[in-house]
């Protein structure tokens, strides 16, 4: 029996995870649920699935959350704060961490988990875009064992060697294909981005994601994040990543070998397949994800992806070349371009430069420590939301 702590639990990630457990109460059991500050969500969830903690990030909600607990007649206990969710991570009533915080609110808990030697479901790309180095050495040190979720690396993972999962270096490999679907602007002409509004940038033609999530499939900006999580999962350098739009989004990642081979993962666009792989690996699991028909799939296309419609491509490349604190300014501008984007104050296109403008202003650092990157995810922010209210002015 697998005690699972999910980190995100409101999410869309959250709730595939818990909809994959629930199919299986004999193999599973939910430990703790978080939120940040979703007090009503999280205590739904909390009558469903009756967990021993539920925890809020956003202390100021603690009160609201103890009392719909009381409400409810719940048999949990309640903790608040940012440390709180850290706590649930590193908890010995856990075996299990999902860790699905969008985001850096997402890196402490991670962390956490990774030096107490769980079994980590890494949702949070982010944790590794950030951290890389810091992360990885937590998940060796603290006995860690670490399963992607993110549909293509999972896809990687299980097309590695099994000998050796989870290392490039390992049976022949030549290079990994990252595959994205290129979002809902693939084909619309650069010159009509300008004005596209945060609904139409959240309109995934074959995936069902949380807004932010949507945003940067819509730049291309989460495989430029993928780009630089594949590095540390799979010690691979950046030369033998490539990036491959499959509009179908059917063939989420693929593996090539030495003797000319192609191992590809196919499947449905539903995140409860990554899941279940993770949750019950090396078994399988139903997952509540319907076969796959060829047939009426009918065409599965590749292309290039075009560098100069999808910037955030090549800075991948160029911020994991500088490393360092690179990778946390990337992410943490990211953040708050996308952020001003769907609040309307900042047009789509925007997005990359003010990316850019961060990047540009703060050179990469030495990031030794865990407060070396939370120092750059901060000025990067400062950086970035200045950034966009100057570009805001000028459209003034």
């Amino acid at each position: 029996m697998q005690r699972v702590a999910i980190l995100g639990a409101t999410g869309s990630i959250g709730r595939s995870t818990l909809d994959v457990i629930a199919r299986h109460p004999e193999r599973f059991e939910v430990a703790a649920l978080t939120a940040n500050r979703q007090a009503a969500d999280l205590v739904e969830l909390a009558a469903r699935h009756r967990p021993r903690y539920i925890a809020a990030a956003d202390a100021v909600g603690a009160a609201e959350l103890v009392r719909a607990v009381r409400e409810r007649g719940l048999r949990c206990e309640v903790l608040a704060g940012p440390s709180a969710l850290a706590a649930v991570a590193a908890s010995d009533d856990v075996d299990t961490v999902m860790a699905a915080i969008v985001g850096a609110a997402g890196l402490a808990s991670s962390l956490a988990a990774a030096a107490a030697g769980k079994k980590i479901l890494l949702a949070n790309k982010e944790a590794l875009v950030m951290a890389g180095p810091l992360f990885m050495q937590a998940v060796a040190e603290g006995g860690a064992s670490l399963l992607p979720i993110d549909s293509e690396h999972n896809a990687i993972f299980q097309c590695l060697p099994p000998h050796r999962p989870g290392r490039l270096d390992a049976g022949g490999v030549r290079r990994i294909l990252l595959t994205g679907s290129g979002g809902p602007f693939r084909t619309r002409p650069r010159s009509e981005l300008a004005s596209v509004t945060p609904d139409e940038a959240c309109a995934h033609p074959t995936w069902n994601m949380g807004r932010k999530i949507s945003v940067d499939s819509a730049t291309m900006m989460n495989k430029a994040l993928e780009i630089i999580e594949a590095h540390w999962l799979f010690g691979v350098p950046s030369e033998r990543i490539e990036v491959v739009v499959h509009p179908q989004s059917v063939v989420h990642s693929m593996v090539e070998y030495a003797d000319g081979s192609v191992l590809a993962q196919l499947g449905h666009p539903d995140m409860r397949t990554p899941i279940a792989q993770a949750l019950a690996y090396p078994e399988r699991i139903e997952a509540g994800v319907g076969g796959l028909d060829l047939a009426a799939v009918g065409t599965l296309s590749f292309e290039r992806p075009d560098f100069a419609r999808f910037p955030a491509l090549p800075l991948a490349y160029r911020v994991l070349a500088a490393g360092g604190t690179a990778p946390a300014t990337f992410s943490a501008a990211n953040e708050v371009a996308v952020a001003a984007f769907l609040a309307g104050t900042l047009p789509f296109l925007e997005i990359t430069r003010v990316i850019e403008t961060a990047l540009a202003r703060m050179p990469s650092q030495a990031a030794n420590s865990l407060e070396d990157v939370l120092e750059a995810d901060r000025n990067a922010r400062t950086v970035a939301s200045a950034e966009v209210n100057s570009l805001r002015a000028r459209a003034a």
